[in-house]
């Protein structure tokens, strides 16, 4: 029998799951623990018998000992702590004998019992949602499961029936009966920041991606031979067109078989794809990442290459009967992995595609396949040393341990592109902070150039970014397959995407540290605002509000809209300066897209690479700082070597707006073979006035951007990069811009020069807002305008 690999010892969680003592209250039949002033475990066993192993949720239950205060009043349980009123009649979990007031929340909903539960929604009493498994067939929004996130200030999570993680890495049933109770219940009202914090300590943080994965992904249905792919991959290269992941679909396998649907396959298509180690060879000297497809649900056919090799670490004839998929059995998921998986990845495949669709159910009651899968799977990829990934749909609470997630094959049309920003900030509110979207949508509909460039553009500001289509001629993604002026469109945003990289990788590292990158604006401002559908989320520090509709035919602009936090915000790409505390209506055109910064963010990206190439996704030698003008900021830039283990460095940038002056590094650490010990820096001030520096420079009215070439600067210094004189922002240039877009709209010529004269008069912002409301304009078109002359009225020269 051949060798197996020892599952369960590199499957084995890391975590220490049971309770500081001082934190436990206990009786015959319950047990209460306070992990902390704000998250209680609540146990009832009819058998008095409790689990102190992790589950398949829950890692670590050791936090702090918690102040908290303890009495029997009557023979009842009190306890209370400053966010937390407990009442408890030591009896069977039931709403009049347990409930759980939530401090300082005024909603009738801000008391917990056994058995409550609270619709989702955005409204009066509601959960604010969490995910869902899958986007299959989806054409426009879903009901969402619950998330921690709530308006009542409480939310539960049961872990009563997930199972056990044993000593040896496996799965286990639970200790005690099956009518047996095991809650968390989080109070956290509207401090979401503290509830994800604690959560990620209860059952794992969200890994630290590898950096590839942050560069395009190009990904398509289609049965493609060898030759073709190198046709396309070399057409990428001509056209500028970056990628740095390569998804080859289910037919890189054998698909007409005797037995079974052909979904299922481990045997090289060697008529598409003669040569496949030569393929993958040739792929990773272009720097790209390779992802096969897997769906395993048919388990091994007696056609596969190595089906010998199964039945024999299996210790089964091989007769040519199939061997049944059994994730459930240590034994074959042992060789599942050693037979099928390790050979191909060997010859260069460094990411799996798990596509499970069958159900919730295997041969261990209660054991999901999907979440045994991406277990098994991503702790696989770390057996020698790489940090660990997979890519798979989600599998309920938890699931944020092992990224990344496939949301599914979603129906082409503006209400599936509509629904997907919302459905990515909200993941956040259950910690599943790594989504990737078919992007451009994966089957029916028809083809829209519009559609197709907005989903490019929010695919530029999620998580990840996968172009993706279905087993259809006539669609697939290739920007070029798309109208002149949105071929044009697409590639400048996917080269973007190459470029914003450094900036994503930081986000990646403050990720893993328990802040997703996309996450609501509600997490840090609960307001009404906030709380609506709207298309607008925090993108790390930034906010990005996508354009998930079409373009109104006469401004030729597409909207979207945002709630700004106080103080000055600053688009990134129009350089408008914008005054928050309000809710933004934005308007662009088709290459545009609302992405404002906080006066004071810092932006790193990496340099535009050289004329005829584009930047990959390694630690670049030249970065471009963009900085949004207004105010103080801090940045610290974060670098590894992609290690499991990673050597880092971390270089803080550090703004002062009154002085003008930006200064970087020095690095925390010398950067050995992580970084260029000698780095090229541009400087560029966003939202800024004209303005002159002590480096050479130059100034782009028309984006209000200073761009200021520093040079190459050692790592291990700290370098000042000053302007001549304290700056000013910039001024918006309101009736020049306002100029430019009624020039474009397919408007009356009258209407042009009406509109010209009000915002060309130099009278107040709020004068001309009136008297543009006077002209009786079609709403698009005064919304438009109306965002120009009252972006940020008290900044206006005049």
């Amino acid at each position: 029998m051949a060798s197996q690999p020892d599952t369960r010892s590199w499957a084995r969680l890391s975590g220490d799951p049971v309770a500081v003592d001082d934190n436990v209250i206990r009786g015959e039949q319950y047990r209460i623990t306070v992990l902390t002033q704000r998250l209680l475990r609540l146990e009832w066993s009819a058998t008095g018998r409790f689990e102190d192993r992790p589950t398949q949720v829950v890692l670590d239950r050791a936090f702090p000992a918690s102040e908290f205060s303890c009495r029997d009043v009557d023979g009842r349980i009190e306890i209370d702590t400053p966010y937390l009123q407990l009442r408890y009649d030591r009896g069977p979990f039931r709403p009049a004998g347990l409930s759980v007031r939530v401090v300082g929340v005024r909603d009738h909903d801000a008391v917990w019992r056994p058995g409550a539960s609270i619709p989702v929604g955005d409204g009066y009493g509601c959960n604010l949602g969490g995910t869902a498994r899958t986007l299959d067939r989806v054409d426009g929004p879903i009901d969402l499961e619950p998330g921690l996130v709530s308006l009542p200030g409480w939310a539960v999570v049961d872990d009563s029936a997930s199972l056990a993680m044993t000593d040896d890495g496996w799965v286990a049933p639970r200790i005690g009966g099956d009518d047996d109770v095991d809650l968390y219940l989080f109070a956290y009202a509207d401090d979401a920041e503290a509830c994800l914090h604690d959560y990620y300590r209860l059952t794992g943080p969200q890994p630290l991606l590898p950096r590839w994965v942050f560069g395009n992904w190009w990904s398509r249905y289609h049965r493609y031979t060898e030759t073709e792919y190198r046709e396309l991959i070399e057409r990428f290269g001509r056209e500028r067109l970056p990628f740095s992941v390569a998804v080859l679909d289910m037919d890189w396998h054998v698909t007409d078989v005797p037995d079974g649907d052909g979904w299922t396959g481990y045997s090289w298509n060697r008529e598409l794809i003669p040569d496949p180690p030569g393929l993958l060879a040739w792929l990773h000297d272009l720097d790209l990442r390779v992802s096969l497809n897997v769906h395993p649900s048919d388990g091994v056919r007696s056609h596969e290459d190595r089906y010998a090799q199964m039945a024999e670490a299996l210790g089964v004839p091989a007769d040519g009967r199939p061997i049944d998929f059994d994730i459930a059995s240590p034994e074959f998921t042992a060789a599942y992995l050693d037979v099928l998986h390790h050979p191909l990845e060997a010859e260069g495949v460094d990411l799996w595609w798990l596509d499970w669709q069958q159900g919730p159910w295997s041969r261990m009651p209660g054991l999901d396949p999907l979440w045994m899968l991406n277990h098994v799977h991503f702790h696989d990829r770390a057996r020698d040393g790489r940090r660990p990934l997979t890519f798979s749909r989600y599998a309920g609470v938890g699931s944020h341990r092992y990224p990344i997630g496939f949301s599914g094959d979603t129906i082409v049309s503006w209400a599936s592109l509509d629904f997907q920003p919302f459905f990515t900030a909200a993941a956040s509110n259950i910690g599943y902070g790594w989504w990737s979207h078919d992007i451009g949508g994966h089957m029916f509909g028809a083809k829209d150039d519009e559609l197709a460039t907005r989903w490019v553009q929010l695919g530029v500001f999620s998580p990840i970014l996968r172009l993706h289509s279905t087993n259809d001629p006539f669609n697939s993604k290739e920007p070029w397959r798309f109208g002149t002026e949105f071929d044009a469109v697409m590639g400048d945003w996917l080269r973007f995407r190459h470029r914003l990289v450094p900036y994503l990788y930081t986000m990646n590292e403050r990720a893993h540290r328990g802040v997703p990158l996309v996450r609501p604006l509600h997490h840090t401002h609960r307001r009404p605002e906030t709380l609506g559908r709207r298309n607008a989320a925090w993108f790390g520090e930034l906010i990005a509000a996508p354009i998930t509709s079409p373009r109104d035919p006469a401004t030729l602009l597409g909207a979207s809209s945002a709630w700004l936090p106080p103080g000055t915000w600053v688009d990134l790409f129009t350089g408008v300066v914008y005054d928050g505390e309000r809710t933004v209506a934005f308007h662009r055109p088709i290459d545009g897209v609302p992405v404002v910064a906080p006066a004071g963010a810092v932006v790193p990206l990496a340099g535009n690479g050289d004329a005829g190439g584009h930047p990959g996704v390694g630690n670049p030698e030249h970065i471009e700082l963009l900085i949004a003008a207004g105010a103080d900021g801090t940045f610290v830039l974060y670098e590894d070597d992609d290690g499991a283990e990673p050597s880092a460095v971390r270089t803080p940038i550090t703004v002062d707006w009154g002085r003008g002056t930006v200064t970087i590094g020095p690095a925390d650490e010398a950067g050995g073979d992580v970084v260029p010990a000698q780095r090229s820096y541009t400087v560029t001030w966003v939202g800024i006035a004209p303005a002159t520096a002590h480096h050479p420079c130059r100034y782009d009215e028309a984006t209000a951007r200073l761009s200021i070439d520093v040079g190459a600067i050692d790592d291990d210094a700290a370098t000042v990069v000053a302007l001549e004189a304290p700056p000013r922002l910039a001024d918006n240039r309101v009736a020049e811009r306002v100029r430019e877009l009624v020039d474009r709209a397919q408007i009356p010529y009258a209407t042009k020069r009406d509109i010209d004269a009000i915002t060309s008069s130099g009278r107040s912002a709020g004068r001309q807002l009136a008297e543009l409301v006077g002209l009786g304009l079609d709403a698009p078109l005064l919304a438009a305008v109306s965002e120009l002359v009252g972006a940020a009225p008290d900044h206006r020269a005049d």
